[in-house]
């Protein structure tokens, strides 16, 4: 992409706050971008090609919101983690294995996703994000859910197409999880918490495509005050 096309989308995200540079084949984050630091409030550079997210990201402190979708990201810098006032980061379909030490200090951070990646267990950086609301960890190789998942702020927490074939009962605890989705894992019905039915906020759990039959949940103790839950939640939506 010329230099001509790049200074048009500079200018025309200095009047919006807003730079999208989306399937265009960069191998690197533009470092133009740094003239904006005070302008910008959303990044969107998905589908492109870039390896390394440069630790310069830190310095878009007003940055609301970052999408680099679809990239080939093996790591994020620690600089990231300065950004306080980020809500949404996107960041499906890279190569990531882990999330920087501080990544607890994004304390504005709502949606988290990061599905189709290649995370082995459930960050425990995501517990300290009190104003998180939905995790996608969806299509990672997360194999089991660790005891500190109960601290966990989320409303929903997607775990779909993982391998999961252990979860914490902790994840019963969770304060504020309404939607929990683990389809398509390794979970015999033995390794389901019972507590996740019985004494959860959780109204709505998606077990389909694990290595029980769906009927044998519904004869579990404790499904009837699952079923409950979820019926309330539906007529408020209804």
């Amino acid at each position: 992409m010329g230099n001509s096309a790049l200074k048009a989308h500079l200018e025309t995200a200095q009047k919006t706050g807003v730079f999208q540079l989306t399937g265009k084949g960069l191998t690197e984050f533009p470092e133009d971008l740094q003239k904006l630091t005070s302008n910008l409030r959303t990044i969107d550079l998905s589908n492109n090609k870039m390896e390394i997210l440069p630790p310069l990201i830190g310095k878009f402190s007003f940055l609301k919101s970052l999408a680099l979708n679809n990239n080939r990201l093996t790591a994020l810098p620690e600089e990231l983690c300065k950004l306080k006032k980020l809500e949404s980061l996107h960041l499906n379909g890279n190569h990531l294995r882990q999330l920087p030490a501080a990544f607890g200090q994004l304390s504005a951070l709502k949606t988290l996703s990061l599905s189709g990646n290649q995370l082995r267990t459930v960050p425990t950086q995501l517990c300290a994000l009190r104003q998180l609301d939905v995790v996608d960890l969806s299509k990672n190789q997360i194999q089991n859910v660790p005891d500190t998942v109960g601290e966990l702020q989320a409303i929903e927490l997607n775990l779909n197409q993982n391998q999961i074939s252990q979860i914490s009962v902790q994840i019963s605890h969770c304060p504020r999880l309404k939607v929990l989705r683990l389809e398509e894992n390794c979970l015999e019905l033995s390794m389901l918490p019972q507590s996740i039915l019985s004494d959860s906020q959780i109204s709505l759990l998606a077990v389909e495509g694990n290595l029980f039959e769906i009927k044998k949940l519904r004869e579990l103790e404790g499904y009837d005050k699952y079923m409950e839950r979820f019926t309330a939640t539906k007529k408020k939506f209804a």
